[in-house]
């Protein structure tokens, strides 16, 4: 029988552990020796106990199709490494000004602002470093469709496109749609990402990977929507980051339009749309099924 929180606990050890050998001077210098200030905020920025959420569908996909997680081990690093490139910069005063992340001082307070750009300049330079290498799959035709997959996910169409459309909306405003559209991008692309990289690990034919696709689409939308109803209603210690900055800052959220129950009934469904994209798979979908379930209900 699967279990869940066996299975995060395992993924979030198993990229600690070789995020803590990858982000070192000994493995990212080059030409040049990487600097140790540079390394110390790489490390900052994504040493610090996160859930590992992204890596989990990287595995969860691939086992879909009986992909050991060891196999996908690579890839679920490459996305997280971006996604804390991403954390990092989004953290920044320029974009949303946060202090604190993961209940630790976020690397522009830990460090400065120009270190904090740079950090998060390497994660994601890097990240493409190991989709290309052949640990993240003895194919080379597959790692090029992996490095494509991230660079969608992640660019002008995807998350970077997402945050763009944020900062706009905080200016101009954002009617439903609008805001269903940019949290579809900004968070949801590169969730979608996620699941997509496992699948393609593990040769997912055409139909399989539009089911996963709907899957991951709609566990993005769950994901975002409980993260929203999260800022309303958690406190900070319990995020391990600021909280009710939605509201200060007179953003717009679909918890605004809905009110909070509203938006928890609206959760639940897209839940259910998530698991029933999931219908035509078996046993070896049920950490997907558990993901999704998580993200409905999660409280931090």
């Amino acid at each position: 029988m699967y279990d869940f929180d066996a299975d995060i606990a395992d993924c979030a050890r198993a990229v600690e552990q070789a995020l803590d050998r990858f982000v070192s001077a000994e493995v990212l210098s080059g030409p040049g020796s990487a600097p140790a200030r540079l390394i110390a905020a790489m490390r900052h920025g994504s040493l610090n106990g996160g859930k590992r959420l992204r890596p989990l569908l990287v595995r969860q996909a691939a086992a879909v199709f009986g992909v050991a997680p060891a196999l996908a081990l690579t890839a679920g690093l490459a996305v997280e490494a971006l996604h804390c490139y991403s954390l990092i910069h989004d953290d920044l005063p320029a974009m949303d000004d946060d202090d604190l992340r993961r209940g630790r001082p976020t690397v522009h307070k830990a460090f400065d602002d120009a270190t904090a750009i740079l950090a998060g300049d390497g994660l994601l330079t890097h990240a493409f470093g190991l989709l290309a290498t052949p640990d993240a799959h003895p194919d080379p035709a597959v790692r090029i469709a992996l490095v494509a997959e991230l660079a969608q996910g992640s660019g002008a169409g995807g998350m970077v496109g997402g945050q763009m459309r944020d900062i706009e909306g905080e200016q101009g405003g954002f009617s439903g749609n609008e805001i269903a559209q940019m949290q579809a991008m900004k968070t949801g692309a590169l969730i979608r990402a996620s699941v997509r990289i496992g699948a393609i690990i593990g040769g997912a034919d055409a139909r399989a990977l539009s089911a996963l696709t709907a899957y991951a689409e709609a566990a993005g939308r769950a994901f975002q929507l409980a993260d929203d109803i999260l800022d309303v209603t958690a406190t900070a210690e319990a995020m391990g980051k600021a909280t009710g900055k939605d509201a200060a800052a007179g953003k717009q959220t679909l918890v605004g339009q809905l009110g909070v129950e509203g938006a928890r009934l609206q959760l639940a469904s897209i839940a259910n749309e998530a698991l029933a994209a999931l219908r035509t798979f078996g046993p070896k979908a049920d950490g997907l099924r558990a993901s999704a379930r998580y993200f409905a209900e999660r409280e931090n």
